[in-house]
């Protein structure tokens, strides 16, 4: 491997670490400060903080892979988050911003929940800190693979010694530079770097389609479209060959957004309310340009390799194998950092956010009522190395698939916690119980549709994405069981 691409990959890695000690020094002397950054965000930090933890190695191995393998019809996924992405930033951020501090201050999802719901506290803040770390284990687990990926496809044999598989190590190196800065450094840590890798991420999904395309073998977009064409003329559309369960499961990924504790959280983080519009403004400037270039590299890269006689047998690793062959090494080690940062801008998040439920919702809860800020910061330092570790067992396998890890965990926090999420913070009659109910009813749903295979192939026919009927059962129960059921003194959602 150039001597260019570790000096483009090993300043990232110093980057991302002088970072963490940068934020250690001032952000991480409580609860608030470590896992929340003392809710003093900046628009565009909390608006690149959130799109970066929320796109991970999907944006730059799963997304373009699978409009690699399938075409344009792919894209819908991109579609349907982008629109619910729109709607989480006008709907949900603002009031979840208000809600959280007019609610006992709540510095975590599951004790906002608490707050709102105090009649149920202790059995929403167990619920919904278990949903976090199981779903979060299995989302980490996607990034990981990722890591592993690119250090597989990108530096093979390079560290294939004494019985460690290039696979393995691309895991412990990607886990232990995010360990470094997010124990280190915290909250605010994770969202600064998140901003710098939100901004390196864009610049590669715009460097790379435009040289795929216009480079020397892409042959511009006429000869891209017609070598495509001649392949198969309905990987340039984007209908054909798609039924309308299939076209559904792809746009029903941006019901997601509303449940996902690692993005939300960004909304509470935001210094004060009426930031939220710009930061909401260049989250989604942000999000486009990604998205369309991610949806290009896909397709044109297909283009590309079949011009080019080139054999790619893991779809999801065409950015990391045209990221090697066109460019300077110095460029290639940059792309590589990108994707990195795309891996851990999420890992981080998700590590964080899952440190954090187990230290407020159950160390606190539970074992240590009384625990100083000094004691709970250093458990939830603890509590980020022993969700890694998990997540690096079920990452283990290499044929684990990004988007599929991805999908999977999505749906589940998008089922257990957006109808929920929702309904608190706009529907004054949800109580505890219907609270709890929806959370259960959505996260079962996800399990027990994914465990009889209803997601690859439903009553003979296509699969139905989970989080369809996931979101739906939650919702019907959280209305159902509020309106049947009493819980005497609780709050009620703020008007607004």
């Amino acid at each position: 491997m150039a001597i260019g691409v570790w000096i483009s990959l090993i300043g990232y890695f110093v980057l991302m670490v002088a970072i963490g000690i940068y934020a250690m020094r001032t952000s991480t002397s409580s609860s608030e400060d470590y896992m929340l950054g003392g809710r003093s965000l900046s628009p565009k930090v909390a608006a690149l903080s959130a799109g970066a933890s929320d796109m991970s190695g999907w944006l730059l191995l799963g997304l373009p892979g699978a409009l690699f393998a399938s075409g344009l019809g792919s894209a819908w996924i991109g579609i349907g988050l982008l629109v619910g992405a729109f709607f989480n930033w006008t709907l949900v951020a603002p009031r979840l911003r208000e809600q959280t501090v007019h609610y006992g201050n709540a510095i975590t999802i599951p004790s906002f929940l608490a707050n709102r719901f105090p009649t149920r506290a202790t059995s929403l803040r167990t619920v919904s800190a278990v949903v976090i770390v199981i779903f979060f284990a299995v989302y980490t687990a996607s990034g990981l693979v990722a890591g592993g990926k690119l250090f597989e496809s990108a530096f093979a044999g390079i560290f294939n010694f004494g019985g460690l598989s290039d696979y393995a190590a691309g895991i412990i190196i990607t886990l232990g530079v995010v360990l470094v800065y997010t124990v280190v450094g915290g909250f605010l840590a994770v969202s600064m770097t998140d901003f710098v890798q939100g901004c390196i991420m864009m610049l590669a999904l715009i460097i790379m389609p435009a040289v795929v395309l216009f480079g020397e073998g892409g042959g511009g977009f006429s000869q891209a479209s017609q070598t495509l064409n001649d392949v198969d003329p309905t990987l340039l559309t984007w209908t054909d060959g798609l039924t309308f369960i299939g076209w559904l499961s792809a746009v029903t990924w941006g019901l997601g957004y509303f449940g996902q504790p690692h993005i939300i959280v960004r909304f509470m983080a935001i210094r004060n309310l009426k930031d939220v519009p710009t930061a909401r403004n260049i989250g989604m400037g942000w999000m486009l340009i990604s998205l369309i270039g991610a949806v290009s590299l896909g397709i044109f890269g297909r283009a590309y390799a079949v011009r080019n006689g080139m054999n790619v047998e893991d779809p999801e690793t065409i950015f990391i194998i045209l990221a090697d062959l066109l460019f300077h090494p110095l460029v290639t080690g940059f792309l590589f950092a990108a994707l990195l940062a795309a891996v851990m801008s999420t890992i981080s998040s998700q590590l964080l956010v899952s440190s954090s439920s187990l230290t407020e919702d159950f160390y606190r809860l539970f074992l240590r009522k009384e625990a100083s800020e000094k004691e709970c910061v250093m458990v939830g330092r603890v509590s980020v190395v022993l969700v890694g570790l998990v997540a690096t067992i079920i990452a283990s396998d290499p044929d684990s698939q990004v988007l599929a890890l991805v999908s999977n965990a999505w749906a589940g926090f998008g089922a257990a916690f957006g109808p929920l999420i929702i309904l608190s913070l706009m529907w004054p009659r949800t109580n505890g119980a219907g609270a709890i109910a929806g959370m259960i009813v959505g996260a079962a749903t996800v399990m027990i549709w994914i465990t009889l295979g209803w997601n690859a192939s439903f009553l003979g026919g296509p699969g139905v994405y989970e989080i369809i009927p996931g979101f739906i059962a939650a919702f019907v129960a959280i209305i159902l069981v509020s309106s049947v059921t009493s819980d005497a003194g609780e709050y009620k959602a703020i008007d607004r």
